[in-house]
């Protein structure tokens, strides 16, 4: 068994003010009630609020109380995240910090899908967060809307990531289909999913704690809350080798793939229809957007009337194509390549992490078109 303590504090979250020292304080009562806890996960921009006006530059005194604080508890401290300004381009990005039981940063990430169009003037990340915490595991990061795009979670645990932490800032109706979100992630990428949510301006709460047999271990109601949680990482190991209860071994099946994905080229032509939808932008009052079937982009047949023919006039008395070739497998699919010195020399949990160099932020894209907003 391999134990590890996290704890998830889901607080309000003042839009107009600091929160940094309402979070500092429930973290010294977080560790004076359960001081077996190992980590600490804040809600996301819970540190100064959702509004980007306050963002700080790379280096800033909010960050050193948390530092101080994570090494005065001798925890790692995942603070939420905050708008930081890029001191090289200007732009704004939604930056998530790690810092280790040192008080050293050792990783900082920045929202690679921040929620447009609603977020329009937050630029993207581009690199992913993944560091080791010694003799324990491996984990990950992972900013709110970002869990919606099962591709981050794929490039996470394909790099042996075992637990997804993820602060998140949801206000909206949606919230629980995002719980949905959480429980299929833990299911299909097996992992355990840490979700943290706020309060106020923070958002409607319902955090939780999810294993990777898709069980929510703990799931938070509508006020404050913090909630020690001891994950066995070792349920993570043996499910990815023996399967879900026995059955699935769903990062195997991936592997072991006879298929590429087309639709990750942007060449390829697979995802023209994505090119017929409309701008991505705020929907306005009596909007149609979708439903003017005059100038439709694609027409679907509807299912026959009966067996053998078409239901929509013009489709009738039609013979259906016959079925194209079936493509010939991947002859290299499910093939691994043999070990050699440089393949088998993976990062293993007891790697110390480098310190990230002051002033860097992780995701900053240069060469990216500046957002709009």
């Amino acid at each position: 068994m391999t134990p590890f303590a996290i704890a998830g504090v889901q607080m309000y979250v003042n839009a107009l003010q600091s929160n940094v020292d309402g979070m500092i304080q429930r973290l010294d009562i977080l560790m004076a009630r359960f001081p077996w806890t190992q980590m600490v996960l804040f809600s996301e921009l819970a540190p100064l609020g959702p509004l980007d006006r306050y963002s700080l530059p790379p280096e800033n005194e909010e960050l050193e109380k948390f530092q101080a604080a994570a090494a005065k508890h001798r925890v790692w401290l995942i603070p939420g995240s905050m708008f930081i300004t890029d001191p090289e381009d200007g732009r704004i990005y939604n930056t998530s910090f790690v810092i280790n039981p040192e008080g050293e940063i050792i990783r900082r990430y920045a929202k690679m899908f921040p929620f447009r169009p609603y977020e329009s003037g937050i630029a993207a990340g581009t690199d992913f967060c993944v560091f080791d915490v010694p003799e324990v595991g491996r984990f990950g990061l992972s900013i709110c809307y970002d869990m919606w795009f099962p591709e981050t979670t794929r490039q996470l645990t394909s790099q042996g990531v075992e637990v997804l932490l993820h602060p998140v800032l949801t206000g909206t109706t949606d919230r629980d289909a995002e719980l949905a979100i959480a429980r299929a992630t833990a299911a299909q990428f097996q992992c355990y999913v840490i979700d943290v949510n706020g309060l106020g301006a923070g958002g409607v709460g319902k955090s939780c704690v999810v294993d990777p047999t898709s069980m929510v271990l703990h799931q938070s109601a509508g006020q404050e809350d913090m909630f020690p949680i001891e994950v066995d990482l070792d349920l993570v190991r043996r499910q990815r080798e023996t399967g879900m209860k026995g059955l699935g071994q769903v990062l195997k099946s991936f592997r072991d793939r006879a298929t590429d994905f087309s639709v990750y080229d942007r060449t390829s032509g697979t995802d023209e229809y994505l090119r017929t939808l409309g701008p991505l932008e705020v929907p306005h009052q009596g909007t149609l957007a979708g439903l003017d079937a005059s100038e439709p982009a694609m027409r679907v047949p509807q299912a026959p009337s009966f067996a053998g023919q078409d239901s929509l006039p013009g489709f009738a008395h039609k013979v259906p194509p016959a079925f194209a070739p079936e493509p010939l497998p991947n002859p290299t699919a499910g093939t691994a390549a043999p070990a050699t010195q440089e393949t088998a020399a993976v990062p293993t949990p007891g790697t110390p992490n480098p310190p990230v160099k002051p002033g860097v932020l992780t995701g900053s894209a240069h060469n990216e078109p500046t957002s709009s907003g």
